[in-house]
């Protein structure tokens, strides 16, 4: 797996996450049940797009003085694309996470552990899914080809299920959870697993915030397999699909509460997503065509993100001038 990375850059890249897991785990919200308010959500959503940034100045800094500031310049271009792609898709992630604890009526002050846990376990999964499909596109690349029109596929799907919503109730793996494990009523605090004396035994059970965490972990194997594929139209340079794809979930968890009060603002983001899904297709299935440049991808990804969300936004004032309208 060719990568412009040595040990001394992945050093730095793993010890920076682990420093920013940390800071996320033990000192935002100082590990605490608390509803996190949309200042402290806006404040740490930028606080990780800036440490995002920083890496991809620091990264540009140390290419350009070993190896040259032509490589530097489309690796970190390349960075910076793939950070967009990958952060633009892991909304479409938020918005089924609101969902889920929406369904199953989980409080705010509960839903830290189940997010936190949400994000260690899509780290873990990412990295070795990348690591896995870089090392299959060296081996075999008419699999790019497959990977964009799966992408294709899955941005028509998007579009057509934009407004639908799933039945989580009847979800077949909730459905066989509640099948093999006794579950309670009613929510115990943050715990997955209680224990109950029935008949003088004994019994676990599990609880409702069990069948969110798993629910939030199966949307984030569905995701990674959606969005790690549009990132190798970019770039197969592992260290850069790596860190694109992790820098851009590290911030998940503010994103969650930044947006949690505001989802209805953006009502045509899937639209806008499954658009995206369908350009990456589409220059995957070009590629030995005609490769378009790293550069026109930013801008394409950019413009449709920002068209929609733009678009977004004014129908959401339409639509409430037009409620405030009738109440009167």
């Amino acid at each position: 797996m060719e990568t412009i990375a040595n040990p001394w850059l992945w050093t730095v890249f793993f010890g920076l996450v682990l420093l920013m897991l940390a800071i996320d785990l033990f000192v935002v919200g100082g590990g605490k049940q608390h509803k996190v308010s949309v200042k402290e959500a806006a404040i740490w959503s930028l606080i990780w797009i800036s440490v995002s940034m920083l890496f991809a100045a620091g990264l540009w800094w140390y290419l350009r003085d070993t190896v040259g500031v032509e490589i530097a310049n489309a690796k970190t271009l390349e960075y910076v694309t793939g950070y967009l792609i990958e952060k633009s898709l892991a909304i479409d992630n938020v918005f089924v996470w609101l969902m889920i604890f929406s369904v199953f009526a989980i409080p705010p002050e509960l839903q830290k552990r189940v997010l936190v846990l949400g994000v260690l376990g899509a780290i873990i999964l990412r990295t070795i899914m990348i690591f896995a499909g870089v090392w299959l596109i060296t081996q075999f690349h008419w699999l790019l080809y497959v990977f964009g029109a799966f992408l294709l596929l899955t941005g028509v799907k998007m579009w057509w299920a934009a407004d639908k919503q799933p039945d989580l109730i009847n979800n077949p793996l909730v459905l066989w959870i509640r099948r093999h494990f006794k579950v309670t009523e009613q929510l115990e605090g943050e715990k997955f697993f209680v224990r109950r004396q029935v008949n003088g035994r004994w019994v676990r059970y599990a609880t409702p915030l069990f069948l969110v965490l798993v629910l939030v972990e199966f949307s984030d194997v569905i995701f990674a397999v959606d969005s790690i594929p549009a990132i190798f139209a970019i770039t197969t340079d592992p260290f850069i699909v790596l860190t694109s794809n992790i820098f851009a979930i590290l911030g998940l968890r503010a994103m969650y509460f930044l947006l949690a009060d505001m989802a209805d603002r953006f009502s045509l983001l899937k639209y806008g997503l499954a658009l995206v899904l369908v350009f990456i297709g589409g220059k995957m299935m070009l590629i030995d065509i005609y490769k378009i440049p790293v550069a026109v991808s930013l801008a394409v990804v950019a413009l449709i993100i920002g068209t929609s969300v733009v678009l977004s936004l004014r129908r959401s004032r339409i639509d409430a001038a037009k409620t405030d309208a009738a109440a009167r």
